[in-house]
């Protein structure tokens, strides 16, 4: 379990740094600080109350997962899961 637990770390540490590097290899005025790396989405900009409902309590969104808010990875729209087990 130790070994795997290092190793979704070293691999959140290296999707990071390739984010960051995406953006900053960028002309400045060309950067978004929002993107995806394969198949991983990514979001470095500042967090808003907005994006953080948008993201985790959205029923008008069909999807699941969606982006982060702030960060790499997925965010779980606790609203569609409710709306799809009849509870919304």
């Amino acid at each position: 379990m130790k070994r795997l637990s290092q190793f979704v770390r070293n691999f959140s540490f290296l999707l990071l740094g390739a984010a960051l590097a995406d953006q900053i290899r960028r002309p400045a005025d060309e950067r978004t600080w929002t993107g995806s790396i394969a198949i991983f989405p990514y979001d470095f900009r500042m967090p808003t109350v907005e994006r953080f409902k948008e993201r985790y309590w959205n029923p008008d969104d069909e999807r699941i997962f969606t982006p982060q808010f702030f960060g790499v990875g997925w965010s779980i729209n606790v609203a569609q899961i409710l709306k799809r087990v009849g509870l919304l």
